[in-house]
C-alpha cells in the first residue's frame, strides 16, 4: 500500500535557563556575576531522501519532538545546544502548515524546510550587571519551541503519466515500455496505488520516469473513489499519455471513455487541462486491420484543436496493442520527442526560494487597553516575551521588568490612559500589580 498522506505533530526544543551564579573563590571576597546562558534548543527539519518512496514511517508514530538546550551554568559556562530533529521524506513530499499557512515543496534529494525553530536559552545573571546593578540575582527563562502540525501529501515525481478508465490497459503499457511489473489482470480497478516504471532512450542517453495512475471515474474530481488521491500524482507530470481501451467488453463507446477523462482533469484543475497529451488507441488486435486506420483518422478529427500535441497528420494518435508490441515504438519516440530537457538554470532558482523563504509575523509593537477601573492589559509579542522570561516571584526580576517597561515606554502610555501606582497589569497570562519607580521589598 502507497501512504501518500499523513498528518504529524512536531514540536521544536525550547531552550536552556540561564544561570544565577556569583564568582567564589579564595581572595576574591566580592566576585561579579558569572552565570552562563542557556543553549538554545533544537530545530524540526524535514531532509528530501530520494532513497524513500512513500511516508510509511509516520503511520505509527506521529508525534516528534527535538531536544532543548542545555542551562546555563556558574563560570560563565553556556548551556549546550539542543540538535536538531532531521525528519526524512521522499522527494516530491509537499508539506503544508495550515495554522500559519505556510508550505514547503522539497522536489529534490537533499533539500531542507526548517519547520520549526528551536527557542533562544535566556541570559544569565551576568548578562544584566550595571553600574547600578552590580549583583543581580536573577536570569532570564529559555523560550519555548515552537509546536505545529503539519499535512504530509506525496505527489510523485514522474515525467510522464498513463491516464484512461479502468481496465484500459495502462499497467500492461507500463510494463511493456519500462521494466516496472504492476500487477495486471482482465477487471477493473487492479491497480490500486500508482506504480512507477523508468523509460530509457539508449540513443540520447536519456531517461525518463512514467507513472501508471489507477483508473479515474467520473466524479474523481470531486473525490468519488479515490479520485482526489490519484490525481494529486499527476499534478508534477509534464506529458499525459491517455490510454483507451477501443474494444470495450461492455460495448461502451471509447470516445466517451476518453472524455469522461478529460472533463475529471479539467474540474480537478491545478493546470492539469493544460498539460501537453496524446492519445493511445490500445487493443487495436481486437479490431480488424483493415478498420485501424479509419479508427484513428476518425479519433484525430474529433480531437482536432484540443489536443495540444500536434503531429504531421494533426493531433498525435497512436493505435497499439500490449499483447502484440504493435504501436510501442512510436508511443517511445513520441514521448521522448515531447518531453525535452528540463531547463537547468531556472530549477536550481526555483529550489533555493523553496528552501529558504523565511516567515515571520510583521510588526513588534505594543498596544495598552484599560479593562476595568483599575486594571489594564498590555499587548504585543517582545513584551509578552518579557514576562515569559522571568520569574515574577523574584523582586530583582520584577524591578527589572518594571525597567524595560519604562524604557519602552509602556509606562508612559499607562499612565496617558489613568494608570496609577499600585494598579493591576495583565501581560499574555500573568497578571500583577505594577509600582513602577517605586523600589518594593
Amino acid at each position: 500500500m502507497l501512504y501518500d498522506r499523513a498528518t504529524i505533530h512536531v514540536e521544536a526544543g525550547g531552550g536552556g535557563n540561564g544561570c544565577v551564579s556569583f564568582r567564589r573563590e579564595a581572595h576574591v571576597p566580592k566576585g561579579g556575576p558569572d552565570g552562563g546562558d542557556g543553549g538554545r534548543g533544537g530545530d524540526v527539519v524535514l531532509v528530501a531522501d530520494p532513497g524513500l518512496r512513500d511516508l510509511a514511517q509516520f503511520r505509527n508514530q506521529r508525534h516528534f519532538k527535538a531536544k532543548r538546550g542545555g542551562h546555563g551554568e556558574g563560570s560563565q559556562r553556556q548551556g549546550a545546544s539542543g540538535g536538531d530533529l532531521e525528519l526524512r521524506v521522499p522527494c516530491g513530499t509537499v508539506v503544508e502548515d495550515l495554522a500559519r499557512g505556510v508550505r514547503h515543496d522539497l522536489t529534490r534529494g537533499g533539500a531542507r524546510a526548517v519547520v520549526t525553530r528551536g527557542g533562544s536559552g535566556g541570559h544569565g545573571n551576568r548578562r544584566f550587571a550595571t553600574s547600578t546593578r552590580q549583583a543581580p540575582r536573577f536570569a532570564e527563562r529559555g523560550v519555548p519551541g515552537e509546536q505545529a502540525t503539519l499535512e504530509l501529501r506525496l505527489k510523485l515525481l514522474a515525467d510522464v503519466g498513463l491516464v484512461g478508465l479502468p481496465n484500459a490497459g495502462k499497467s500492461s503499457l507500463l510494463r511493456r515500455l519500462t521494466r516496472a511489473h504492476p500487477k495486471v489482470a482482465d477487471y477493473p480497478f487492479t491497480t490500486l496505488e500508482p506504480a512507477l516504471g523508468t523509460i530509457t532512450d539508449d540513443d540520447a542517453g536519456r531517461q525518463l520516469v512514467l507513472a501508471d495512475i489507477p483508473g479515474l471515474i467520473e466524479g474523481a474530481a470531486e473525490g468519488a473513489g479515490l479520485g482526489h488521491e490519484f490525481l494529486a500524482h499527476v499534478e508534477r507530470t509534464r506529458l499525459l499519455v491517455h490510454v483507451v481501451d477501443v474494444a470495450p467488453l461492455d460495448g461502451s463507446e471509447p470516445w466517451d471513455a476518453f472524455t469522461t477523462v478529460r472533463g475529471e482533469l479539467h474540474r480537478y484543475g491545478a493546470g492539469l487541462e493544460e498539460r501537453p497529451f496524446f492519445v493511445v488507441l490500445n487493443k487495436i488486435d481486437l479490431l480488424v486491420a483493415e478498420d485501424v486506420d479509419a479508427v484513428v483518422a476518425a479519433w484525430r478529427e474529433r480531437l482536432g484543436g484540443e489536443a495540444q500535441t500536434q503531429g504531421e497528420d494533426g493531433p498525435v494518435v497512436i493505435a497499439g496493442s500490449t499483447v502484440t508490441g504493435a504501436g510501442l515504438a512510436a508511443v517511445r519516440g513520441t514521448i521522448f520527442s515531447i518531453v525535452r530537457e528540463p531547463d537547468q538554470e531556472a530549477a536550481p532558482e526555483e529550489a533555493a526560494v523553496a528552501e529558504h523563504a523565511v516567515y515571520r509575523p510583521a510588526g513588534d509593537g505594543f498596544g495598552v487597553e484599560r479593562t476595568a477601573e483599575h486594571s489594564f492589559r498590555i499587548v504585543g509579542p517582545s513584551v509578552e516575551r518579557l514576562v515569559e522570561r522571568h520569574d515574577l516571584e523574584n523582586p530583582d526580576a520584577l524591578a527589572y521588568i518594571e525597567e524595560r517597561l519604562r524604557s519602552m515606554g509602556i509606562v508612559k502610555q499607562l499612565e496617558s490612559r489613568g494608570f496609577e501606582p499600585g494598579d493591576e497589569v495583565e501581560i499574555g497570562d500573568v497578571a500583577f500589580a505594577l509600582y513602577p519607580g517605586i523600589p518594593q521589598e
